[in-house]
């Protein structure tokens, strides 16, 4: 709340989850762990496949979290509000983990 307080910007909470790159040697090995991921909830994960033919698989989770606070300087929440986001960003570590 002190960071908030003397901030002039704008401000925002953030949270990104966890994401894990994987080079694979062939496209099928790429698509059995696509659909290992998938099926065990990580529903952003996908398969990139660059100009030199480098195969790319990257688990990905939905759990985001990206909450503007204030504007200009000005708090634009409660901070009974801001207490109850951090409950849920640690929430959302946790199943990160």
């Amino acid at each position: 709340m002190t960071a908030l307080e003397k901030a002039t910007g704008d401000v925002v909470l953030k949270f990104e989850p966890f994401v894990l790159h994987v080079q694979c040697r062939e496209l099928q090995d790429a698509q059995l762990l696509h659909s290992v991921a998938i099926d065990s909830g990580f529903r952003n994960s996908g398969i990139t496949v660059g100009r030199g033919g480098k195969i790319m698989m990257a688990v990905r989770s939905t759990h985001c979290l990206e909450v503007p606070l204030s504007h200009k300087g000005k708090l634009m929440v409660s901070e009974e509000y801001i207490e109850f986001l951090i409950h849920v960003a640690n929430r959302k570590m946790e199943e990160n983990t």
